[in-house]
């Protein structure tokens, strides 16, 4: 699906450009607040989501309140054209890549007994193979940042979860397309570490959002971990140096199980 028309108001005159950062599932949840913080840094952005509506009323809001470029593309992940375009739109409006963060995800619910192939395949196919084209895609804006700003390199957060790390019952796929993608990460450190990009899988228990609203009734949601905790953390994961490698972030809620989610 084609980006949304937006101008661009970075209005930046300095001769080295500023970062950008390129959030997917970013209209609400954890992916807006992500957009929020690092908006607040500074960074210009390119944000996606399936929603036009929601991704542009995310769009004024960061606009609003911090001034900086921010690009929105309506984009469906399910879809490998939608993924190609949410890429290809921030390199025509940006040309590097610092940070990329893969928050679009879906959950099913469903045993290994129960869960049908069509869900089987929705949530690998949204959490672990769109994921892994667009880090694909994306790898040459990722090393051009990176050899622009050698010290601190580029990088990819992906937001895995506390199932993909300890496994829940009822959670069979979707904890596997997590597991998935902490491994995806690890082995993308490994291979690009030389080109001066690094990936972190962040593995949160439940957080309060939307998605999570509908669990009030077996988890207390004051006890849900905050969308907020994650955003610092990637905005922390963006503040180290190149030499640092970070594989997995763990949050679990507060609680006596050691993996709590």
């Amino acid at each position: 699906m084609a980006p949304v028309t937006a101008p661009d108001i970075s209005g930046n005159a300095d001769s080295q450009p500023r970062r950008s950062a390129l959030v997917t599932g970013a209209s609400r949840g954890i992916g807006y607040e992500i957009a929020r913080r690092l908006a607040g840094q500074g960074c210009e952005l390119t944000i996606s989501a399936r929603r036009r509506d929601g991704l542009l009323e995310a769009v004024d809001k960061l606009r609003s309140e911090f001034g900086v470029n921010v690009h929105p593309v309506v984009a469906n992940l399910a879809n490998d054209a939608d993924v190609a375009e949410v890429v290809n739109a921030h390199e025509g409006r940006y040309g590097a890549l610092d940070l990329l963060v893969l928050n679009a995800g879906v959950g099913a619910a469903g045993t290994v007994a129960e869960l049908s192939v069509k869900h089987y395949d929705l949530v690998l196919n949204v959490n672990l193979r769109s994921q892994f084209l667009l880090v694909q895609k994306a790898l040459p804006m990722l090393r051009k940042a990176a050899a622009t700003r050698p010290s601190s390199g580029a990088r990819v957060v992906a937001l895995a979860s506390i199932t993909g790390v300890a496994a829940e019952a009822g959670l069979s796929a979707y904890g596997a397309s997590k597991a998935a993608l902490i491994s995806l990460c690890e082995t993308l450190s490994l291979e690009e570490a030389a080109n001066g990009v690094s990936a972190t899988a962040i593995s949160p228990g439940f957080v309060a959002t939307d998605m999570t609203a509908q669990m009030d009734k077996t988890v207390d949601v004051d006890s849900m971990l905050r969308a907020s905790d994650v955003a610092e953390l990637v905005v922390a994961l963006s503040h180290l140096s190149a030499k640092a490698v970070v594989p997995n972030i763990v949050i679990s809620r507060a609680g006596p199980a050691i993996w709590r989610a």
